[in-house]
């Protein structure tokens, strides 16, 4: 591989458009020379005057309000909370699903959606929700009542 042949190691990345960039920016140093020395100096001034964190900063020491880290997934309020059981026929079949906190849970297999279920079920794309009936649309009040 080029890039091999140019740095002596392998990529780290199989993005086609930094490779190019990395390639070009090789070759084109190769043939004119590089960067100069006066920019050498600038680049390492720069990196010598940075307040470059190696460490993550302390804890506080209650000087300062504590922060709350928001959860990283939030919830859609259509789905129902863990534990419940979605039950739906489906020509001959009911098709029961238990919501799982990090899934949902069909026979013996945990999914990460319900579209997931309703393909399998079906053999066709669905959206999971309005599959069984947990869609709220303005106006839908089937969950309301």
């Amino acid at each position: 591989m080029k890039y091999h042949e140019l740095f002596g190691h392998a990529s780290h990345s199989n993005h086609k458009r930094y490779l190019f960039r990395r390639l070009a920016w090789r070759l084109q140093s190769l043939a004119e020379g590089g960067l100069s020395e006066r920019a050498r100096q600038y680049a390492l001034q720069i990196t010598e005057d940075a307040d470059l964190r190696l460490c993550p900063p302390k804890k506080s020491s209650g000087t300062q309000p504590g922060i709350r880290v928001a959860p990283s997934r939030q919830t859609d309020p259509r789905l129902p909370t863990p534990g419940t059981q979605l039950v739906k026929r489906y020509k001959d079949d009911t098709i029961t699903v238990t919501v799982l906190a990090d899934g949902f849970q069909h026979g013996e297999r945990v999914y990460k959606s319900l579209s997931a279920i309703a393909r399998q079920v079906t053999g066709t794309q669905w959206n999971g929700f309005s599959f069984f009936g947990l869609s709220s649309r303005k106006g839908d009040r089937r969950g309301s009542q």
